[in-house]
């Protein structure tokens, strides 16, 4: 027996709200379990993968969720409270982002190591580069007059598929921080694959999210 069109879309919304709550929970625990991994201020480099894992996982990651309807942490607030939320969020990542990047450069130069050796290390230049010019990019829609020219629903389906796979491109980079040989070195086993799946299900989640709200255009209407 067929469902009906208000069904679906109890479903369609029940699945939604699940997956958001779950990459809330994901974003949170990975960025602790990296934190603890990494004990920040045992070493120079100790803060890196502890900023990039906040920048990344947990602070972009819920500064896309701010737009969903499901999801958000900040359903209560208008859509003007959510985008300023979002670009605080946003700030946020890039500066951690930096911060990581900034420091992970001073501890290879401390050890004579070359830069950017590394698949990992290039990516996550690339990633943090592609947040500075989003950020750069989201100015635009704070301040419309600056662009005239650009139709506003223009320039938010640009933003937001440009912050897409900026976005991926910083799981990216995680992922294949995970592949490296001071991550390799204390986890093993079960528990890497589980920290592998982590940026794999915020993917998913900010790739529907994203797919719904701006690309596609498709809602089930009850």
């Amino acid at each position: 027996m067929a469902l009906s069109v208000e069904t679906e879309s109890h479903i369609y919304r029940a699945l939604r709200t699940a997956s958001g709550a779950a990459a809330h929970l994901v974003a949170l625990g990975f960025t602790i379990f990296v934190a603890v991994l990494a004990r920040p201020g045992s070493s120079l480099f100790s803060w890196h993968p502890v900023l990039m894992s906040l920048a990344f996982s947990f602070l972009m990651t819920e500064a896309l969720l701010v737009f969903s309807p499901e999801s958000s942490l900040f359903r209560s607030l208008a859509r003007k409270g959510r985008a300023r939320c979002h670009w605080i969020l946003q700030l946020l990542a890039l500066l951690c982002a930096l911060l990581g990047l900034g420091l992970v450069i001073l501890h290879k130069e401390q050890l004579g190591k070359p830069h950017l050796a590394t698949w990992h290390g290039r990516a996550g230049l690339l990633a943090v580069l592609w947040a500075g010019l989003q950020c750069s990019g989201g100015v635009g829609l704070l301040y419309p007059k600056l662009l005239p020219r650009w139709p506003l629903a223009k320039l938010k389906l640009y933003h937001a598929t440009s912050g897409l796979v900026g976005y991926l491109l910083g799981c990216a980079s995680l992922l294949l921080g995970m592949c490296s040989l001071w991550f390799t070195a204390t986890v093993t086993g079960g528990v890497w694959y589980l920290a592998m799946l982590c940026p794999v299900i915020t993917s998913l989640v900010i790739m529907n999210q994203v797919s719904n709200a701006y690309l596609y255009r498709k809602r089930i209407q009850p």
